[in-house]
């Protein structure tokens, strides 16, 4: 059993103090047993976000910061034939203008229905097949296009663009990246072509915040991914985080700490084989298993008591 938990810890203040007041006892007691495996060492601006790295990893996905290829292995699952072409993924947002800057929206806060979101897809088609690229549906905020140029292009997840300036985000090295260009051009069409749309005006009159662009992630081509048996992925600290719902986020913490780290420590007791524990943060990714100990370090785990919240604020 492997249990890999993004978002588990954030650079700001105010997760440092939720954390500093955060009782998880099942935790704490598996970090003061597990031995520390694998880092996923970085820092808060690389492209690939540490649990991406980090499940990338076990899965056996090449590509450089920015450019694993989720989108390929996304659009698979979503019953795609993606062949071996180049894929992206295209998430439908909304671009919040600010007085200083523009953020992303949480797609969530859309509330896509599936209609909407299919005629939103056919009104863009155009643009981007008239650029040569194939464009496929796959959910409400899931779309998907192919084209040579998506190869290794390197694209910020959307888990670090949300709610922030996507400026810092963008890709702007056209020199490297001279694909990067034709994508902002057709993110500014996409917001013009969609700002006279009757779907906006509709949504608006419902109070939801209309669609006005897309973001880019994922790009590169299908690759073979080996065996996950056993690994688990729990990402019920992610909405919380991304909303930053401290409350929230505590509670997702503690019903985490009651429910499938509960369980991994009761597989660490009986013995179990292939115990192992991800945690991710902002910067980096930690793997801990279960090892035999000798007695210097059986002796060291009563002598120094495991403090999570220390533990965790360094992710």
């Amino acid at each position: 059993m492997h249990l890999l938990i993004p978002h588990a810890s954030a650079l700001s203040p105010a997760c440092a103090q939720t954390l500093s007041d955060l009782a998880l006892p099942n935790l704490t007691e598996l970090l003061g047993r597990l031995d520390r495996q694998t880092s996923f060492d970085g820092d808060e601006y690389l492209l690939s976000p540490p649990h991406e790295r980090a499940l990338a990893a076990h899965l056996g996905l090449r590509g450089d910061d920015g450019a694993l290829p989720w989108a390929a292995r996304a659009a698979a699952a979503d019953g795609i034939d993606v062949g071996d072409l180049a894929w992206g993924q295209l998430t439908p947002v909304h671009w919040q203008v600010g007085r200083d800057y523009v953020t992303l929206a949480n797609p969530a806060t859309l509330a896509l229905a599936e209609a909407e979101s299919r005629a939103l897809f056919e009104r863009v088609r155009e643009l981007f097949e008239s650029e040569g690229f194939t464009l496929r549906w796959g959910a409400p905020l899931r779309w998907y296009a192919a084209h040579d140029s998506l190869d290794g292009l390197p694209c910020a997840s959307i888990d670090r663009v949300i709610g922030r300036n996507i400026d810092l985000w963008l890709q702007t090295d056209t020199a490297r990246f001279p694909q990067a260009g034709l994508i902002r051009r057709l993110q500014n069409e996409v917001q013009m072509l969609l700002y006279t749309d009757p779907l906006t005006d509709q949504r608006e009159a419902k109070g939801l915040p209309p669609v006005n662009s897309f973001w880019l992630s994922g790009c590169g081509r299908a690759q073979p991914v080996a065996e996950a048996a056993g690994l688990r992925i729990d990402d019920r600290l992610r909405e919380p985080m991304l909303a930053e719902n401290w409350e929230a986020w505590v509670e997702a913490w503690r019903a985490l700490d009651a429910g499938p780290l509960g369980e991994l420590l009761g597989a660490l007791r009986r013995g179990d084989a292939g115990v192992a524990l991800t945690l991710c943060g902002e910067r980096s990714a930690q793997t801990l298993a279960a090892a035999p100990r000798n007695l210097w370090r059986r002796l060291q785990r009563h002598w120094q008591p495991v403090d999570a919240a220390r533990w965790l604020e360094a992710l």
